[in-house]
C-alpha cells in the first residue's frame, strides 16, 4: 500500500502527540543521550510544537516557570570589557566549578547563535515578557560573529560559518527587533552568491544546492526586509527548483529520499515567495501521515523508521501550512506559532515606546 492510499482518511492524533512532546521536557531518551549540549533546541521542538498543537496548557504554570526560569540560567552575559559573547549556551554541561577565566570571561562558555535563537523562541512561545534578557549583549553578540564574507559563525570561539548560522542571527535580530551592528547589506550579498546554478541555495560557497539552507537565505532575507533584492527571474528559477522537490513529501535535493522535514523546509520557503498554492496538498499531506506513530505520538523522517522531536515538530509544522484542523498557524519565517509572533510585536511595541521615552529624556 503506497504512502498515498495508507493515508487516505487519516486523523492527528493531537493528544498523543503534545504527551509525546511533553516527554522530552523531562527526561531524554538513552539515544538522545549525546545531545545533551544542545538541549536547549530539544526543549524548542517541543514546547514550539507544543504551541502549534495549541496544547501548551499540558504544562503547568510551576514547570512552565522552571523552563523559563533554566533558559535565563543558560544566558552568558560578559563581563565590562570582555569580548561581545553573549548569548544563551546550550545546556548546563559547561558550568564547570572554578573554570579558567579569558579575557573576563569563563572560557567554556560563550552565546551560541542557534541555542540563542531557539531559546529565545521558547520564552516567545511560553509568554515571557524578556524582562531579564540581556538584549544589547546577545545583539552585539550576533555581530561579533559576523564574518568578513557576510556569513557568520556559531560562537565567538569559531565554527563553521555557513547559511544555518546566517538564518539564526536574522532570527534572533527580527526577534529581538534590533539589528545592531549586523551588516545586513554584507549578509545578503553573500545569499546572493551562495545560488547555485540550479537556483537552489547552499550552505556555503561552491556546496550543492539543499533545502534547508534554501529556507535559511530566503528566510534570512525577508526578516532583514532585502527579499527584493532577487531578481523576478532568479526569484522564478528558486521557486521552480522548490517545486522540484516534491515526489509524494518533498525531498531536501535531488535524487535523494522524500523526508518528513522538508514540509517544512521546502514548504515554508514556498510560503515566503507566495508559490505554497503551486504545491500537490493532498501528496504532502499522505505523507507526512504516513510517518505517524499512532501509538505512542510521534512522526518519523520515513515511514515504518524511529519517531523524533525534529521531524515530529517540522510535520506538525508541515500540517498546519495545510490548514489542518487542530493546528495554530506557523510563521514561516521565524519558525513559530502565530500566536508566538504576536506576542513579539506586542513586546516591539513597548520596546519602542520606551526608547521614544528615553530620547525625549535625553533632549529635555
Amino acid at each position: 500500500m503506497d504512502s498515498a492510499t495508507a493515508a487516505d482518511g487519516e486523523e492527528l492524533e493531537i493528544l498523543r502527540h503534545a504527551k509525546y512532546f511533553g516527554r522530552f521536557l523531562t527526561i531524554l531518551p538513552a539515544r538522545l543521550a549525546s545531545h545533551d549540549s544542545t538541549r536547549v533546541t530539544i526543549a524548542f521542538f517541543a514546547v514550539s510544537g507544543l504551541d502549534v498543537l495549541d496544547a501548551l496548557y499540558l504544562i503547568s504554570d510551576s514547570f512552565r516557570s522552571d523552563i523559563i526560569n533554566w533558559i535565563y540560567n543558560l544566558q552568558v552575559i560578559p563581563k565590562p570589557g570582555a569580548r561581545p559573547c553573549g548569548g544563551i549556551q546550550g545546556s548546563s554541561t559547561l558550568n564547570i566549578a572554578n573554570p579558567p577565566e579569558c579575557c573576563g570571561l569563563d572560557v567554556y562558555r560563550w552565546g551560541h547563535l542557534a541555542i540563542t535563537y531557539t531559546g529565545i523562541a521558547v520564552l516567545a512561545a511560553l509568554g515571557d515578557d524578556f524582562s531579564r534578557l540581556n538584549r544589547k549583549a546577545i545583539i552585539e553578540g550576533v555581530a561579533a560573529v559576523q564574518r568578513e564574507d557576510g556569513s557568520f559563525s556559531a560562537t565567538i570561539e569559531g565554527s563553521e560559518h555557513d547559511m544555518r548560522f546566517v538564518y539564526c542571527a536574522a532570527a534572533i535580530c527580527a526577534m529581538l527587533n534590533d539589528w545592531g551592528k549586523v551588516d545586513k547589506r554584507k549578509m545578503a550579498d553573500y545569499i546572493v552568491k551562495s545560488i547555485r546554478y540550479d537556483y537552489g541555495i547552499s550552505q556555503h560557497y561552491e556546496m550543492e544546492s539543499h533545502g534547508g539552507t534554501t529556507f535559511c537565505a530566503i528566510a534570512a532575507l525577508q526578516l532583514s526586509g532585502q527579499l527584493d533584492i532577487l531578481e523576478p527571474v532568479v526569484k522564478e528559477k528558486i521557486i521552480r527548483w522548490l517545486i522540484f522537490r516534491q515526489e509524494d513529501g518533498f525531498q531536501g535535493r535531488p535524487n535523494k529520499p522524500v523526508d518528513t522535514c522538508y514540509s517544512f523546509w521546502i514548504g515554508a520557503t514556498l510560503k515566503i515567495l507566495d508559490a505554497f498554492e503551486l504545491t500537490n496538498y493532498k501528496s504532502n499531506r499522505d505523507y507526512v501521515f504516513s510517518t505517524q506513530d499512532k501509538t505512542v505520538g510521534g512522526f518519523s523522517k520515513w515511514p515504518g523508521s524511529h519517531t523524533d522531536p525534529f521531524h515530529t515538530y517540522f510535520g506538525i509544522c508541515g500540517l498546519s501550512f495545510l490548514q489542518e484542523p487542530g493546528l495554530l498557524p506557523v510563521v514561516p519565517s521565524l519558525n513559530i506559532s502565530q500566536r508566538a509572533f504576536e506576542r513579539l510585536k506586542q513586546l516591539h511595541a513597548v520596546w519602542d515606546l520606551e526608547a521614544q521615552s528615553d530620547v525625549r529624556v535625553n533632549i529635555e
